[in-house]
């Protein structure tokens, strides 16, 4: 009986032979992305590569066919007039980059398995000893009731605790849905193969907007945690601009800026409690939910993602 293989592996890197630091940074799409902000943050990586006449060579393929579930989430492709083309087939793969001073890492990107995350954790697991991967970066993100006005915040996580960069906000334990890549963690810990992370913050009424201020932040740690150099102009660029639109809207809409500044003070009545660890909780003061602040901004939205119409027009046709 031959043994199943989930991921092909390039026999010979000569960039990586007698490398004794290699960090393999990890972004799995579908869960975990508000704001797509891990997604951006990989697709900067891949796109920095590319810009230094590199095409970021594939070094190992997951048979995504074992992993994906189609139709559950169908791949898109075209027709054309008469026929079908461009077939945008799902690849779960592993490339070789280099840093802004040469350094080369791993990105393993791509859709989060559908099932068989054990499988998957053992392939990733022998991704690592082929290629003498010290450790692992991934990227994460979800909604928070917090404002974009106030510093964007972290929570770091490792499987172990040397390894963390800061220090969590949370106290406790928390029961939230697992992931492959939250799974792997966990598997990497018990098989003596470091992984640490970090999630990134984003304000719930922008979690279906593209928040590149986030993508920034994420590997701004991963810089840190990689012992990489990463050029983040171009993404510091694009915050600047998404954070215009954002206040453009907020001026011609009061209601909503009504709404943030409910956010704003809720967030400075927490801060001053953790100063003072007299009360976590903030004062009894309602704070607007998901779905309220979703509304206000649902047109705010349309228009950024269509790009058909400045964001302030919204309150001008009011």
């Amino acid at each position: 009986m031959t043994q199943e293989r989930l991921v092909h592996i390039v026999d010979e890197i000569p960039e990586l032979e007698g490398a004794t630091d290699l960090t393999m940074v990890l972004v799995l799409d579908g869960f975990l992305d508000a704001g797509n902000a891990a997604a951006h943050a990989a697709r900067h990586l891949a796109d920095l590569d590319s810009g230094r006449g590199s095409s970021g060579p594939v070094v190992a393929t997951f048979d995504v066919d074992s992993f994906h579930d189609y139709r559950a989430r169908r791949p898109a492709m075209s027709f054309v007039r008469d026929h079908y083309e461009a077939y945008d087939a799902p690849r779960l793969v592993v490339r070789l980059l280099h840093d802004s001073g040469g350094t080369p890492y791993l990105l393993l990107h791509g859709p989060e398995p559908d099932n068989r995350w054990e499988a998957f954790a053992r392939a990733v697991r022998e991704v690592l000893d082929r290629l003498g991967v010290t450790r692992v970066v991934a990227m994460g993100s979800v909604p928070m009731a917090v404002p974009h006005t106030r510093p964007l915040a972290i929570t770091p996580h490792a499987n172990r605790p040397e390894l963390l960069l800061g220090t969590s906000p949370w106290r406790g334990e928390l029961r939230i849905p697992s992931s492959a890549q939250s799974m792997l963690e966990v598997r990497l810990g018990e098989w003596g193969h470091d992984m640490l992370g970090f999630v990134a913050h984003i304000p719930h009424y922008l979690a279906q907007l593209d928040y590149p201020q986030a993508a920034a932040v994420l590997l701004e740690q991963v810089e840190l945690a990689g012992r990489l150099t990463i050029d983040l102009t171009e993404l510091h660029e694009l915050a600047r601009e998404r954070e215009g639109e954002i206040d453009r809207y907020l001026e011609a809409n009061a209601e909503v800026g009504e709404v943030v500044a409910a956010l704003e003070q809720q967030y400075d009545a927490f801060e001053r409690a953790e100063e003072s660890g007299v009360n976590l909780l903030a004062p009894d003061e309602p704070l607007p939910t998901g779905e309220e602040i979703g509304r206000q901004f649902e047109q705010f939205l349309a228009g950024l993602d269509d790009g058909s119409s400045d964001p302030s027009d919204s309150g001008r046709e009011a």
